[in-house]
């Protein structure tokens, strides 16, 4: 079952909060949760505060566990931007645009959380399934050799 919360309005560039939400995704809740709590930058307490409250629908609203719960999405929107004037030299004026965010997280306990190990083993077994040779030099195919490039060499001072 999915749970969301949105945070709308954040008074925080999107491309900043992006940082943060990239980091996230995809992990157990608790995780996350450490994740946003020890990050020094702005937009961490705010993605905080939006995943503090979807944990809590998940709790309150649909009866879920935190335990099994995994940040399934987090993205950040762009909000509507403030316009401002400074003013600059020669009595010009230069725009400053306030961004502004919407924050939403979505999470699930649908999700099994793949780690490294699980990936390499199912490539593993797809790889003995379809009967491909074991790579001997760490390569599955053989290497061959790339074409000169055509074009003037530069001159050595």
């Amino acid at each position: 079952m999915e749970v969301r919360a949105t945070y709308k309005y954040a008074k925080i560039s999107p491309f900043k909060a992006r940082e943060i939400t990239r980091e996230i995704q995809g992990l157990p809740v608790s995780a996350a949760l450490d994740v946003v709590a020890y990050s020094p930058k702005k937009a961490a307490a705010l993605i905080n505060k939006t995943l503090k409250s979807a944990v809590a629908n998940a709790e309150n609203n649909a009866n879920l566990k935190v335990d099994g719960l995994v940040v399934k999405e987090a993205i950040v929107g762009e909000g509507p931007t403030m316009k401002r004037m400074m003013a600059r030299a020669r009595g010009s004026g230069s725009r400053i645009l306030k961004r502004s965010s919407h924050i939403r997280i979505v999470l699930t306990d649908e999700i099994k959380i793949e780690t490294r190990e699980t990936r390499k083993a199912a490539q593993k077994a797809a790889r003995k399934k379809a009967g491909e040779p074991k790579a001997q030099d760490g390569s599955a195919h053989e290497k061959t050799e790339k074409p000169a490039k055509h074009g003037k060499k530069k001159a050595k001072k």
